[in-house]
């Protein structure tokens, strides 16, 4: 069975910030005071930047978005993160921007090879904008991002 995530996670009101252009973005509540946009394929869209540069080591962070998360973070943390996989093995990507820099990456973690000793990119991210694994295997199981495995399918089961 597969899992695929495009995501930007941030707390709710810089989301509700981010998505006021946004037509077809939706906030889905995570926990931790988190939420997320999934990055369908029309919020790709509606993002993409023509002419401009795509960021390296991303699948789907659209031409220029990296520039509007990184003005967004002027009031908060926000993430952009990536899974992918397929039986068991699979990659992943993200970055964090703070004060309207990167902070934390792009971290990348390709298929078959080991995370590091700080965790997997998504969930030292999600550390980076302060959730607590706890009882948790790590940060990504704290706020169950495993809970559905498409990006798509989080639309479906918002709230």
């Amino acid at each position: 069975m597969g899992y695929c995530l495009h995501a930007v996670v941030a707390t709710h009101p810089l989301l509700s910030k981010l998505v006021v252009d946004i037509d077809d973005a939706h906030i889905v509540p995570l926990g931790q005071h988190l939420s997320l946009i999934p990055v369908t394929d029309a919020v790709f869209d509606a993002v993409t930047i023509t002419d401009a540069p795509l960021p390296t080591g991303f699948w789907k962070l659209p031409a220029g978005f990296d520039r509007k998360l990184a003005a967004c973070s002027t009031d908060g943390p926000v993430a952009y993160i990536e899974a992918e996989y397929f039986g068991g093995t699979g990659s992943q990507n993200a970055q964090v921007w703070d004060a309207g820099h990167g902070a934390l990456g792009p971290l990348h973690l390709a298929e078959n090879q080991p995370a590091s000793p700080d965790g997997s990119p998504i969930s030292q991210a999600l550390r980076r904008l302060g959730v607590d694994k706890g009882d948790h295997y790590d940060e990504f199981d704290a706020v169950r991002l495993n809970r559905h495995r498409d990006t798509d399918d989080w639309l479906d089961h918002r709230g």
